[in-house]
């Protein structure tokens, strides 16, 4: 079968920072004619009936309603990674377009980051790197200190696949786990990684000794944590975020990481993305900040890619879609 012959896919590109991998290139063209964003709009005429699914990887392209009205052959749109807050699923579906995702792929290396930036910040390891590596350090003190795990109290809030697997490497270091979910998991499950549930945030919160935020972004969940939430936290707690960045008001944190409201927070995400370079949480001392890389590792994102082709190609062939995302039921 001919190149154009394959069913087109469309992607953002292959370069700039939400390129497709170079190193999944190949494989996705041993099954898909790759047609990019600035190929599809210099000749929207002959491609648009070509192209069957759109390959999301790093949250472009974008999809909206021109996009859609443009595709009259798309099947599925395809996201690389969990969160589909970016999506809007009631429109797309309105098209009678699929989207799949790639939860798996994602789960075990977004509860390392989120163990990572535990241990960093109770740690202080980006300080104490600082301080190692300044050329005006002339002797360490044996009082820096940082905050032990063992034996502190982690709550969770979210506790599907990710939270649940941060809940399993946190008991491996002998913390008391508390969580907080929608949906409260199984008496075993709980008993698994010794965690306790709390219906209320109120309850979870000033008992925490580290509140780790591992939920998706809904309109729900959106400013979860805001000024009233950090205020229930105890003074010496730590806020880390592998969600998204709008589960947080960051004006709130600013001023609690400020004010000692609570002791310092570690976020992998934040919005926008980055922080505009003027904005006040880029010069707090009590604050780790990572560039969204909680999926970031060459295997997961490999896993990713290859979860992306099989619900592309189970769609193109009328099959069951692994990993389909179906829109939220209507409540009219």
């Amino acid at each position: 079968m001919g190149d154009q012959e394959l069913p087109g896919v469309l992607v953002s590109g292959y370069e700039g920072p939400h390129g497709v991998c170079k190193d999944h290139v190949g494989d996705l063209r041993k099954h898909f004619r790759l047609i990019t964003m600035k190929e599809f709009l210099e000749n929207k005429a002959q491609l648009s009936p070509k192209i069957q699914a759109v390959y999301i990887w790093g949250g472009k392209p974008v999809v909206d309603q021109e996009l859609l009205q443009n595709l009259p052959s798309l099947k599925v749109i395809a996201n690389g990674g969990v969160g589909v807050d970016h999506l809007n699923l009631p429109l797309i579906a309105s098209f009678g377009v699929k989207v799949a995702n790639t939860p798996h792929a994602v789960s075990s290396p977004t509860a390392d980051l989120g163990m990572a930036l535990l241990l960093a910040a109770a740690r202080r390891v980006v300080e104490g790197c600082q301080l190692a590596l300044a050329p005006e350090t002339k002797s360490f003190s044996i009082n820096w200190m940082g905050q032990g795990l063992t034996g502190a109290t982690l709550g969770i809030i979210g506790m599907g696949t990710i939270g649940y697997k941060i809940a399993q490497r946190a008991k491996a270091f002998e913390m008391k786990i508390l969580y907080h979910n929608r949906n409260r998991r199984t008496p075993e499950e709980e008993e698994a990684v010794g965690a306790t549930y709390c219906e209320k945030l109120e309850e979870l919160l000033p008992q925490s000794d580290f509140v780790m935020l591992a939920l998706s972004l809904t309109p729900q969940t959106q400013g979860l944590i805001g000024r009233r939430e950090l205020a229930l936290m105890k003074p010496t707690a730590v806020l880390v975020n592998v969600g998204r960045g709008l589960l947080v008001d960051h004006e709130a944190l600013v001023e609690a990481l400020q004010t000692g409201v609570i002791h310092a927070a570690a976020l992998d995400v934040t919005h926008p993305e980055p922080l505009p370079r003027d904005h006040p949480l880029l010069t707090l001392k009590n604050i780790i900040l990572t560039p969204h890389i909680g999926s970031a590792t060459h295997q997961a994102r490999r896993q990713m890619m290859e979860d992306l082709v099989e619900s592309m190609l189970a769609a193109l062939r009328g099959l069951a879609i692994p990993n389909e995302v179906l829109p939220p039921l209507s409540h009219a």
